[in-house]
């Protein structure tokens, strides 16, 4: 597995690049140490050279490891230290760029004399030289080589879809066939049957029970079917909230246990239903028979499908003996790993790789995560020598449990660049089975200074969706969905074990089984409410120097300012401060002080009233999220004073917003029931590239600035109910042209589309339009869309057809109609009128039905 200290070489490689950085060579020419800073920058290029061949040999030499992690820690030292320079730099431009003409933002952003403040931070350079040099002078005693990290990361192949396409899944027809059998099979004698799917880790049960779940006689048989993801953690509320959502699409971790039994029991009374409980590990049969009462309300002929890797967790829940699955035959095994390894037909110019293939195949042992993962490390290598290194691998050697299979996933770990382990690590924060998406995730990455590019102009975000298509190329994400301007995804049950096996000493998950933290822990996450716990409390007081605090699961989070303070007293170089569904009434004015903070989540707090105004003191501010937080009655004056803020969702009661930054990447506005306007905000966020609007009844037009957004991708508009989109149909020709998602849903102003549109017709992907009831035609000029991959129309009942001229859209893959009844009549297969206009699309689903 992960050796003991990880991420040393790549913590090396982000200091250099900061000591490099323009910003930074400009502060030390202001604040002085020149001379230090080049010795710490001479000596830490000249251990970085050797740090890989460190890490490498550290499994044999616990002395090294040793090493490792005092290095570690001095890198960490010097990070915040260098960061002390850029966060002055960044107050300087503040105050010289917004505060030329007042003396009022000078003194918002007055500070230590520059004088003492040159003295102090002369001095911690020297000091973390001093430790450097110290360390480093041990090195000479390994004998390490110097070596350089020349790995990339190779992106696979497009395969992205919403759910398991029957296709690829390989050599699972028969074993789907028996399952559906058996759920369909009205004469077992119980009125709710148990179907237990059990197997090891990897083998496909999830895929499988997808196969099944989504099978159209399956659909047909039952009334109701709900999905729920259990894993590590069973707990009978969370369960009900789950199963809850599953059924009425809503979150109701509002409600105490009592209140969802009874919900519970009132949406399954008398109806047939399949419930779907994926991974489940628990062995407490008490907790199970507490779950599985509330579920007898049922019609007769209710099913449970469960999988699990523990054939004694099989035997105690199922009503009937497990249904063991087995290994993939060798030949299915061989089809599996040619779709991963080749683009297709392509295998036949190679039948050396493909002999070789065939023997690392046989390694395997039937598990298809296995051949999947192995498949996509050589995608795109045609040099045998690679094929040769996996096939004759010394991980083969290695006795597992799982059937090798997470030797196999730390082949593929081992093989990606230094920067992208560190970000895989981080996941291990998250809980099994957690919904991932690219904007609550790139934005962490980002808090912590994870994403690099070779190319300066290249967005960060753009840099983390290259990360998470690396991290799906060798299979470590399932469940995921490319959505153009955002992914979505979780980590495969595998992978996340391997994740915190690689994330090791830097980050901790809090339980209430937790009894000590670590003093060298930077990163932590809380999955219960232990955050108030005094043995916790008082274990988090030693540890100083974390960087991330985290709550993630749905519904905790801290409910008192004691914990908040203890935060931003002790924690003075945290990146990142996740205190979502908090509580508490008041955000601390100290705040202002936490100039390294990169990430700030206060989504979902119910019952804070405001921000203090020095929380625009916080130059690094890359990211604040406060929708949700519905009773926040204005935001503060001074917003525009966060020069670096990327993302920033809001839920307010205000009419009208603040000006904000210009750096401004994306914008979220959530239940803004009062809005009225957003001519001041949108004035100067040129550079806005996605941008969404949700529950915001009182606007009632976009500003006519939205045409100088030409960066825009993403727009969506939504139960916005007197919005007017037409408004803006002068100089129509000034309109962005870069959009690529476009969403409009319960907008009941919209009687025709925009013609503002037309002029992304090179660019737009995709086109979602959902209730609009006075919506009445599709204009004449979306014939010219010859991007558009993807169109949804539901529930707008006006709607009687496409388009009244020809229509050729080259490029659609999905179309989806419902809820529309004379457009599903003129798009009925073969006979509709038309029919000929969306045949070529690979997938069509009408009224929710898949056709094609």
């Amino acid at each position: 597995m992960a050796s003991a200290e990880t991420f040393v070489f790549y913590i090396a490689q982000k200091v250099l690049e900061k000591l490099g950085s323009l910003t930074f060579q400009e502060a030390r020419l202001i604040w002085g140490a020149e001379s230090d800073l080049r010795r710490l920058e001479k000596t830490l290029s000249t251990i970085k050279a050797v740090l890989l061949d460190a890490e490498e040999q550290q499994v044999h030499n616990q002395e090294l490891t040793v090493w490792l992690g005092q290095l570690k820690e001095v890198f960490y030292d010097a990070q915040d230290v260098l960061d002390e320079f850029e966060c002055e730099a960044l107050r300087r431009q503040v105050v010289e760029t917004q505060g030329s003409t007042t003396r009022k933002v000078r003194r918002f952003f007055s500070s230590s004399n520059p004088l003492l403040f040159r003295t102090k931070m002369a001095h911690k350079v020297k000091e973390i030289r001093a430790l450097l040099d110290k360390v480093a002078a041990d090195r000479a005693k390994f004998h390490l080589s110097e070596r350089s990290d020349d790995r990339h990361v190779v992106r696979g192949r497009e395969m992205s879809y919403s759910f398991v396409q029957a296709s690829d899944v390989i050599g699972r027809d028969q074993d789907k066939e028996n399952i559906v059998e058996h759920l369909m099979d009205p004469s077992d004698g119980q009125s709710i049957s148990v179907v237990p799917v059990v197997g090891i880790g990897g083998l496909g049960k999830t895929a499988l029970a997808k196969l099944v779940f989504n099978d159209e006689r399956v659909i047909e048989h039952f009334e109701l079917k709900c999905w729920v993801c259990v894993s590590d953690e069973f707990v009978l509320k969370q369960l009900l909230v789950k199963i809850i959502k599953s059924i009425t699409s809503e979150n109701r971790s509002d409600l105490d246990e009592e209140q969802l039994q009874v919900l519970l029991r009132n949406n399954l009374d008398g109806k047939k239903f399949l419930i779907v409980l994926d991974d489940v590990w628990n062995e407490d049969r008490g907790k199970w028979i507490e779950l599985r009462n509330l579920l007898m309300g049922g019609a007769n002929g209710s099913k449970i499908l469960v999988t699990t890797r523990s054939p004694t967790i099989a035997s105690m829940m199922g009503t009937m003996s497990p249904f063991n699955l087995e290994g993939l035959l060798h030949q299915d095994c061989l089809s599996l790993f040619i779709k991963w390894a080749f683009d297709e037909g392509k295998e036949r110019q190679h039948i050396n790789l493909v002999e070789i293939g065939d023997a690392i195949v046989k390694k395997c042992k039937g598990v298809p995560l296995a051949v999947k993962s192995l498949g996509s490390l050589l995608y795109s290598k045609l040099d045998e020598r690679d094929w040769l290194f996996v096939r004759d691998n010394e991980m083969w050697k290695l006795n597992r449990k799982e059937g090798d299979i997470l030797s196999v996933l730390q082949l593929s770990y081992n093989q990606m660049p230094y920067y992208l382990k560190q970000c895989f690590a981080l996941l291990s924060l998250l809980p099994k089975d957690y919904n991932f998406n690219t904007f609550d995730l790139i934005p962490y990455w980002m808090a912590n200074g994870l994403l690099q590019s070779p190319n300066e102009n290249q967005q960060p975000e753009d840099v983390g969706n290259q990360y998470i298509d690396g991290l799906y190329s060798r299979c470590f994400l399932e469940d995921y969905i490319d959505l153009g301007f955002m992914r979505a995804f979780k980590i495969h049950d595998l992978a996340h074990d391997l994740a915190l096996s690689s994330a090791q000493s830097e980050c901790l998950i809090i339980n209430c089984q937790v009894q000590n933290i670590p003093k060298k822990v930077w990163h932590l996450s809380y999955t219960d409410n232990t955050w108030h716990n005094e043995n916790v409390l008082k274990c988090l007081q030693k540890s100083k120097s974390l960087r991330t605090i985290l709550f993630t699961v749905e519904g905790v989070g801290p409910s008192t300012k004691s914990f908040v303070d203890l935060c931003l007293s002790k924690f003075r170089y945290l990146r990142v401060l996740d205190l979502s569904d908090s509580s508490f009434e008041v955000l601390p004015s100290s705040i202002g002080t936490m100039k390294h903070l990169r990430l700030l989540d206060l989504t979902n707090n119910c019952r804070i009233h405001k921000l203090p105004n020095s929380i625009c003191k916080l130059q690094n501010l890359q990211t604040l999220k406060l929708h949700g937080c519905e009773k926040i009655e204005e935001l503060p004056k001074d917003i525009r004073y966060l020069i670096r803020l990327r993302t920033f969702s809001i839920t307010t009661k205000q009419k009208c917003l603040p000006r904000c930054s210009n750096s401004l990447r994306a914008l979220g506005l959530f239940n803004c029931g009062n809005l009225e306007s957003l001519v001041e905000t949108m004035q100067v966020c040129t550079s806005l590239r996605f941008l969404l609007i949700v529950n915001c009844g009182g606007l009632t037009s976009l500003p006519p600035t939205l045409k100088f957004l030409t960066m825009l991708e993403a727009l969506g508009i939504e139960n916005c109910e007197k919005l007017d989109l037409t408004e803006m149909e002068d100089n129509q020709d000034d309109f962005p042209t870069s959009l690529r998602s476009l969403r409009f849903t319960g907008l009941p102003q919209l009687v025709a589309m925009p013609n503002w549109i037309k002029h992304s017709a090179k660019s737009l992907q995709i086109l979602d339009i959902q209730s609009c009831p006075n919506l009445t035609t599709l204009p004449e000029w979306l014939v010219n869309l010859e991007s558009l991959r993807q169109l949804t129309i539901l529930n707008c009942h006006k709607l009687s057809c496409l388009s009244k001229g020809k229509l050729c859209l080259p490029a659609l893959r999905s179309f989806r109609i419902a809820e529309c009844p004379e457009l599903i009549r003129r798009c009925q297969p073969e006979i509709g009128e038309d029919w000929h206009k969306i045949a070529h699309a690979s997938e069509i689903y009408l009224d929710y039905k898949r056709i094609k």
